[in-house]
């Protein structure tokens, strides 16, 4: 294998502590010590970047102390023996402390590794409003480039103009900033970024007031979101000074605008949030986003102006875990209520689409094949509603079920039921007749009573069913809703031209099968429609996904679609982070590995079944990928190179050539396959050695 699978580092991500010490007020040597016990704790925890507060060793709260000579050799003495005790540490931390430069005092974040200073960044800007002094006994930071400091008998880059770089370890970069620096209008961080850092660090000691913690939430999300970067923010807390201000001692880090981590608010001890940053995603996010580039240009390209420090860390390749929660279902929320509003939006912008395509054709009537099956329930009952928006009659939808030679009775029984429920215009038409006369025209064994059931079997079915809906549509001045949903596009679970793959107009397009599920659950559970209806949905949702296209065999069990293309659940998996951020096949299995080995693990999606609570091992894992790079990369693109009109519903939800996915019909998937062959073992034991 060319590296270890199970490494946090070699998968591409740093792990990051951001810490609230027990502030003693105006006591360096103390608060040195509380420091060190920290740091301490992180070395046991694998922690590969630290974050301490605001003037930490000092106090943020000290008043015209912090103007004393005595505290301020204090401060340096306990740098001293910090960078002393890091030479035994394996992670890079930063400090927050008042030092003097050319007869000035700054308010300074400290970085530190192995043994040394690496270097020290100045706070740009001084609140001095309300209850902030800060003018009167800092100097400004902002506009300080390419200087030195000297610090504990070290002189060091100083500066505004730095960012940190491991020597080794890939993509472990951060900047530094100061409190207020966040709070204004351009923060510092935003050229850091541009320049370059992934992670982005304030030390702060913002105090508590009521409201100030979701402002703080907000700024560190949106700021972590804007920059396309992790946003670490560590707070003051227990023991500073409560003269006139009181602390919360709230550390948090975000990642793309999502909240990893986050210690409780007024504690009476230290702590520390702790958390795995995917570094790796958010370099691949920023080379997709063309706009993350132009800014960079906008703003003149700002890594010509920084310097970067580079630091040893001690990355090591052993598994230490991975403190981080990886969704089993990324396009399903755990959340509840996420779940529910993604649920409402994802629906209504499928009505929208639809409702738009109808008043764009001046249409009145649409067609649609009804199976009883998940994806032409959902695109049904998306008609309905639609047409209830635009008040249009729903009889006016021309819903056809065309039973084939595998078609169950209990699925032509519910396509019915929904049918009747919903007061559409339901019909229909048995195509085995017409499927017999064209397997006969084509001299096809079936049809001199042989079983033989191979694709052109299931595709005359899938094309008359296809030619029926076309026809049909041009007979009764209609246009045909498509019912194909995301999955089976990657997959190539489908016929060209015909079956799920072609229509006029696709509502599905745009929906993972896993997504599908819980919307139709939705619909049902937030009474979309009457009971009747609501029941045959929940019903359909538990029948076992099938094309029904190849007659139950001895034992009587259907066609199983997910016995060929494997589990949709690991499939969209795969799908959402291949397509969404281009990760590799082993960060791929990495992170499916951590969200499926284990059933009893982590949140699953509200309402979820028990019993279709599974885990999936390293082997399957491993197994269901490749055939998802095979079917993806190398057999399916000229399927989605011709695909119709469709609403895009989610962040990674579309394979449009007009959309979130361009790429040529005659590629292979050579490149992904290696990639798998070389990283990812074969099974746990392998992995472990």
């Amino acid at each position: 294998m060319g590296k270890p699978f199970f490494s946090l580092h070699a998968q591409g991500f740093v792990r990051v502590a951001a810490c609230t010490p027990r502030i003693a007020v105006g006591d360096p040597a103390r608060n040195g010590q509380e420091t060190l016990e920290l740091l301490r704790e992180a070395q046991a925890r694998d922690v590969d970047l630290m974050l301490f507060p605001e003037l930490g060793l000092s106090a943020y709260a000290i008043d015209d102390l912090v103007l004393q000579d005595a505290l301020l050799d204090g401060v340096e003495q306990a740098i001293a023996q910090l960078v002393d005790a890091s030479r035994s540490l394996t992670c890079v931390f930063v400090v927050g402390a008042p030092l003097r430069r050319n007869q000035r005092l700054y308010n300074s974040a400290v970085v530190i590794a192995d043994g040394r200073i690496a270097g020290v960044t100045p706070k740009s800007f001084l609140p001095n409003y309300r209850e902030y002094y800060e003018h009167r006994w800092f100097a400004p930071g902002f506009g300080i480039t390419g200087r030195d400091i000297t610090v504990a008998g070290q002189t060091v880059p100083f500066g505004t103009d730095l960012v940190y770089e491991a020597q080794d370890q890939a993509d472990f970069t951060f900047h530094v900033e100061i409190c207020e620096d966040l709070w204004a209008p351009a923060p510092p961080s935003t050229r850091g970024a541009l320049a370059g850092a992934l992670i982005l660090c304030n030390l702060s000691a913002s105090n508590a007031v009521v409201g100030k913690a979701a402002e703080r939430a907000l700024l560190c999300a949106s700021q972590s979101m804007r920059c396309q970067a992790a946003y670490v923010y560590s707070a003051a807390g227990p023991g500073e000074s409560t003269t006139d201000l009181a602390w919360d001692g709230q550390a948090t880090i975000h990642e793309l605008g999502v909240q990893l981590a986050a210690t409780e608010r007024f504690p009476a001890q230290r702590q520390m949030a702790v958390a795995d940053i995917d570094v790796q995603r958010i370099r691949l996010e920023r080379l997709r986003t063309p706009t993350f580039n132009s800014a960079a240009a906008a703003a003149g390209h700002p890594e010509t102006a920084f310097r970067r420090v580079r630091f040893a860390h001690g990355a090591h390749e052993r598994d230490v875990g991975l403190v981080r929660s990886v969704d089993r279902f990324p396009y399903v929320p755990d959340d509840a209520q996420r779940l529910d509003r993604d649920c409402y939006e994802a629906f209504n912008i499928q009505i929208q689409g639809l409702r738009k395509r109808l008043e764009a054709t001046n249409g009145k009537h649409v067609v649609i094949g009804v199976s009883g099956g998940l994806d032409s329930t959902h695109a049904l009952i998306v008609a309905a509603r639609t047409f209830d928006a635009l008040g249009l009659p729903r009889r006016n939808i021309l819903a056809f079920t065309m039973p084939g030679f595998a078609t169950s009775a209990k699925t032509k029984a519910n396509a019915w039921v929904l049918m009747n429920a919903l007061g559409v215009t339901g019909e229909e038409i048995d195509i085995r007749p017409a499927a017999r006369q064209m397997l006969a025209d084509l001299g096809h064994p079936f049809a001199r009573g042989e079983e033989v059931y191979d694709v052109t079997f299931e595709n005359v079915q899938a094309g008359l069913r296809t030619d029926y809906l076309f026809r049909l549509a041009n007979q009764r001045g209609a246009f045909v809703v498509g019912t194909g949903d995301l999955s089976e596009l990657a997959l190539g679970w489908c016929t060209y031209g015909v079956g799920d793959h072609m229509s006029h107009y696709n509502v599905n397009a745009s929906l993972a099968k896993t997504l599908i599920q819980y919307l139709m659950r939705w619909v049902a559970r937030t009474g979309q429609f009457d009971r009747a209806t609501s029941e045959v949905i929940l019903s359909i949702v538990g029948t076992e996904i099938s094309p029904e296209l190849v007659p139950a065999g001895a034992t009587g069990d259907l066609q199983s679609t997910q016995a060929v293309v494997g589990p949709y659940e690991l499939q969209d998996f795969n799908l959402f982070y291949v397509t969404r951020y281009g990760l590799p096949p082993s960060k791929v299995a990495f992170l499916a590995w951590h969200a499926w080995h284990d059933a009893a693990r982590g949140p699953w999606p509200p309402e979820f079944p028990d019993s279709a609570r599974r885990a999936y091992d390293l082997a399957t894992i491993r197994q269901w990928l490749a055939v998802f790079l095979r079917r993806f990369f190398a057999q399916s693109q000229f399927k989605r190179s011709a695909l119709p009109n469709s609403p895009k519903v989610t962040t990674g939800g579309s394979l449009s050539p007009r959309g979130d996915w361009r790429a040529p019909s005659d590629g292979n998937a050579n490149v992904w396959l290696a990639e798998l062959e070389a990283n990812v073992p074969a099974s746990e034991d392998q992995a472990l050695g």
